[in-house]
């Protein structure tokens, strides 16, 4: 007899699917109010302000796929969060490859918790999938949109880097605290 694969979705709970759109949400909330601050610091130096401002709120995917633990977590946030973001014409600069711009993330996050075989349990993989998050969301916008030059280009994905990373190591603190608290 031939036995029925599970369907991508049919391998989330009800309540790990509420807790991966909770966490689309937020990173949608928080995206508009982190650029304009990280413009005020990246603007004179040239940098793009998503590039620092992007492991504020790429943390989410981390988080989130921490908390699930399960493999495509983040990518399931990241294409709520695009389809959200095209439904509510929240489109920005990006248009329609914002599609794009936000699931390139969560396939990182998730990459990178295949890779390590690790799904947010300690902070070197999630500061490692903060950086993976956050530098391949810079490089495709910069391929898309701003081209730009060989040193301004490391510039930037060394500030994304370090910004990921925070926001990877910020996500698993907070982790730590709901699953010390819950009984997840």
């Amino acid at each position: 007899m031939m036995q029925r694969r599970k369907s991508f979705l049919a391998r989330f709970s009800i309540y790990d699917l509420i807790v991966l759109s909770l966490m689309a949400c937020l990173g949608i909330a928080t995206k508009p109010l982190v650029v304009p601050l990280a413009h005020i610091i990246t603007g004179p130096l040239f940098i793009p302000g998503g590039a620092v401002a992007g492991g504020l709120y790429m943390m989410w995917l981390v988080l989130g796929a921490g908390l699930v633990g399960k493999l495509g977590a983040a990518t399931l946030i990241a294409a709520v969060q695009a389809i959200v973001v095209m439904a509510m014409g929240m489109l920005g600069t990006h248009g329609i490859m914002s599609i794009f711009t936000y699931i390139l993330p969560g396939l990182a996050v998730d990459l990178v918790f295949l890779v390590t075989r690790h799904r947010g349990c300690c902070s070197g993989c999630c500061f490692a999938a903060g950086i993976a998050a956050n530098t391949s969301g810079a490089l495709l916008v910069n391929l898309i949109f701003f081209r730009l030059p060989m040193v301004p280009l490391v510039l930037t994905l060394s500030a994304a880097a370090l910004s990921g990373g925070v926001g990877g190591l910020i996500a698993h603190g907070v982790m730590i605290r709901f699953k010390d608290r819950m009984a997840w």
